[in-house]
C-alpha cells in the first residue's frame, strides 16, 4: 500500500498512527496539495490528503474511511468495536475530533491565505467557538477515565490525540492544557506511544 500525505496534516497523522498500531507495511509519499505541481487529483479528485493507494491501483480517501478499512486488515490492536453502540460511540469521538480540526484548519487558512485586511474576524470567531465547544465536550466525555472509551485504547484516542497535537503544533497559544488538564494528561500519555512519537508534525 502507498499512503499519500503530508507530515503536518493531522488527518494524515491519524492514518499513520493507525498503520503503526496495526503494524501494517506501507510506503509514505509526501505531497503538498497547495503546490502548483501537485498531482493529488490523479488519485483523489477532491485534491485532499490522506489518500491510500491499494496494491491494485485503486484508491481510498478520507481519513475516517481509511482508518476504518485498515482496522479490518489485521486483528493486531483492534481500534474499533465490531458493531453496535460502542462502535458508534468511537466513531462519534472521531467525528468530534475531526470537526474540531476542520474548524481549526479553517482559521489557519483564513489567516494564511488572505491578506490581513481581507480576513473575516466574524468567521474566525465562529470557528473558534466550534473549537472550544468541541474541546469542552471532549473533556467532559473523558472525565477521569484513562482513555476516551474508558479503559480501552481505541480509534477515539488516536483521533483526539492527533487533534490535540495539531493545535499544539499550529496554535501553541491556545491554552487547552490549562483549561482541560484531563485532555493534557491523555495527550501526554498518548505521546509516549511509538506510533505518536514517530509521527510528530514538523516543518521541513
Amino acid at each position: 500500500m502507498k499512503l499519500i500525505g503530508s507530515v503536518t496534516s493531522p488527518f494524515v497523522r491519524k492514518v499513520r498512527v493507525v498503520m503503526a498500531e496495526k503494524k501494517l507495511d506501507f510506503t509514505f509519499v509526501q505531497e503538498n496539495v497547495w503546490a502548483p505541481e501537485t498531482t493529488i487529483q490523479q488519485t483523489n479528485p477532491l485534491g485532499k490528503v490522506p489518500c491510500l493507494v491499494m496494491e491494485d491501483g485503486s484508491t481510498i480517501y478520507d481519513s475516517r474511511v481509511i482508518a476504518e478499512y485498515l482496522d479490518t486488515l489485521t486483528p493486531v490492536c483492534k481500534l474499533l468495536p465490531p458493531n453496535g453502540r460502542e462502535r458508534a460511540e468511537v466513531k462519534v469521538w472521531e467525528a468530534l475530533a475531526d470537526g474540531v480540526l476542520d474548524a481549526g484548519v479553517l482559521v489557519r487558512l483564513e489567516k494564511t491565505l488572505r491578506p490581513e485586511h481581507q480576513q473575516s474576524q466574524e468567521w474566525i470567531a465562529r470557528q473558534w467557538t466550534k473549537v472550544h465547544a468541541g474541546l469542552r465536550v471532549m473533556s467532559e466525555g473523558l472525565g477521569e477515565a484513562p482513555f476516551c472509551m474508558g479503559k480501552q485504547y481505541t480509534l477515539a484516542d488516536v483521533a483526539v490525540g492527533c487533534a490535540l497535537g495539531w493545535f499544539a503544533f499550529r496554535f501553541p497559544e491556545v491554552a487547552w492544557r490549562d483549561d482541560y488538564p484531563n485532555l493534557a494528561r491523555l495527550f501526554d500519555k498518548l505521546s509516549e506511544r511509538s506510533s505518536f512519537k514517530d509521527t510528530v508534525p514538523f516543518l521541513a
